[in-house]
């Protein structure tokens, strides 16, 4: 876990009446589940949703949405906040961090630029996932 770069995406990402709350329970191996619980249901008063842009359906290919990140100023690697172990906390490559996240069920976030541009998947409701593109000007 690189824990300057989840301070950027909290900061950058999230409602401020919740950032200290989060970096906290991100930062705890035992409360850690809790602060990615926050993008569960309750996504919408977790994240700034000034930031959050609805990805057009269709939207459950990892190409595509890598492509779209890519436009946007992405490049080839990423940082990932997930419910996905496999992946959490770990600098990927894009494409292969999508493949895990997109679909999966749970949240995820995806950082291509740390305080400025991100993919957001919430827990899955109703088919498909709500997906977002998290994105402040550049």
């Amino acid at each position: 876990m690189d824990k300057e770069i989840e301070k950027i995406i909290v900061k950058a990402f999230f409602t401020k009446r919740l950032q200290d709350r989060v970096m906290f329970e991100m930062s705890s191996a035992k409360k850690r589940k809790d602060a990615l619980s926050r993008l569960c249901h309750s996504y919408r008063i977790t994240l700034r949703e000034e930031y959050m842009f609805d990805i057009p359906k269709p939207n459950s290919d990892p190409e595509a949405i890598a492509k779209l990140l890519k436009q946007n100023g992405a490049g080839d690697s990423c940082y990932v906040i997930s419910w996905d172990e496999e992946i959490d906390g770990k600098v990927q490559p894009l494409l292969t961090a999508l493949e895990h996240a997109v679909g999966m069920g749970m949240p995820s976030i995806i950082s291509c630029i740390p305080d400025k541009l991100a993919y957001f998947e919430a827990e899955q409701e109703v088919l498909p996932s709500p997906r977002f593109l998290l994105k402040r000007k550049q």
